[in-house]
């Protein structure tokens, strides 16, 4: 009986230490996510201005109607910029973003960018652990450089591919 008992002990023990050890769930609804514009990588005979503002603006339309998310206002991340005195130039450093995030109390952050080609466009877009640093996920998508109407498109599907 006491050896029963000893190792009915021992094996809850063991799945207590091993629960304890699994990484947490980050997709459960409320987690905070924060979303950076997107960066245009493309060649410099390419100017849209504004565009990196557009696309993003649907990516976080898209975590805000999932409703899995709680998405921080990019106003949030903007006046946390103000308040450390950062420009632009300070937050090609993924490290330097993902400690706004922190500030912001985000758990998550999508980060991205999009190229112009000639005929094509891709988008690429990363959802990171804001504590970690680690790439949680990861998706991109190609379309035609000539319809903006399927830019905001392939934004959103690629923003879904990340939840």
């Amino acid at each position: 009986m006491f050896c029963k008992s000893l190792v009915c002990s021992f094996v809850i023990s063991i799945l207590f230490i091993s629960g304890c050890a699994t990484e947490p769930d980050l997709s459960k609804k409320g987690a905070t996510i924060a979303i950076w514009d997107l960066e245009d990588l493309s060649p410099s005979d390419f100017v849209r201005p504004d565009l990196g503002e557009l696309l993003s603006a649907k990516v976080i339309e898209t975590f805000k109607e999932t409703d899995l998310y709680s998405v921080v206002e990019r106003e949030r991340l903007l006046l946390v910029l103000e308040e450390l005195n950062l420009g632009t130039t300070s937050l090609v450093d993924e490290t330097t973003r993902l400690r706004i995030g922190k500030l912001v109390g985000a758990r998550l952050m999508v980060f991205g960018g999009y190229q112009v080609i000639e005929d094509q466009m891709r988008l690429d877009l990363r959802l990171v652990e804001v504590e970690t640093g680690r790439i949680r996920k990861a998706a991109q998508k190609t379309v035609s450089s000539a319809d903006l109407a399927g830019w905001l498109n392939a934004a959103k599907e690629t923003a879904a591919q990340l939840f």
